[in-house]
């Protein structure tokens, strides 16, 4: 799994006067929960934009008055009207202690459907998985090599070391479908 590094500072205060004086301010007040106590700190957001407006899923150092804590990003409150973020959420993780990750889903591979004039739709974008933080990957890679027409990959397809899948076992994420012109061809012949 990626690892970014931010830093914040702890707010002098908790409660909506503060909050908005940070959001003013070009701060984002947030929480960080999960440890022996809740943390309540500030940060600036621009740091925001390369952990939220993205596919990958990130475990996050940040650093708190000189203390390094990680993290993972579990809820993001957005301005009403913008995309701005107004609060946001971070879970501290243990190395001894699974955690649950959405992760992205790629494709390798050619499928021999597609090259006959099938059509590949991917279904599921992201994963639900829990592993421990150390064995989490940086996304789930499915080979679509053997897909042919009318074929498809389900979660109980999937065989990863020290992952649980939580999706629906079967719930279908990847697909090769027919194409009306490869149905009329075949009818025709």
């Amino acid at each position: 799994m990626k690892t970014v590094s931010l830093s914040g500072s702890l707010r002098e205060n908790v409660g909506k006067k503060d909050a908005k004086t940070l959001r003013y301010a070009g701060k984002v007040p947030c929480v960080l929960y999960g440890g022996a106590q809740q943390v309540h700190f500030q940060m600036n957001l621009d740091d925001f934009k390369g952990i939220i407006f993205t596919p990958e899923t990130f475990l996050i150092e940040i650093t708190i008055s000189g203390k390094v804590y990680k993290t993972l990003l579990k809820d993001v409150q957005y301005h009403p009207v913008g995309d701005q973020v107004v609060h946001a959420d971070f879970y501290e993780v243990k190395e001894d202690k699974a955690v649950v990750v959405s992760l992205p889903v790629k494709l390798k591979g050619t499928s021999p459907g597609v090259i006959r004039g099938g059509k590949m739709k991917l279904k599921m974008s992201r994963l639900d998985v829990k592993a421990l933080v150390a064995n989490m990957p940086e996304f789930i890679e499915i080979s679509i090599a053997k897909l042919n027409v009318g074929q498809s990959v389900k979660v109980k397809n999937l065989e990863f070391e020290n992952l649980t899948f939580l999706n629906n076992s079967n719930s279908v994420i990847v697909e090769v479908t027919s194409a009306r012109g490869v149905v009329l061809s075949a009818e025709e012949e």
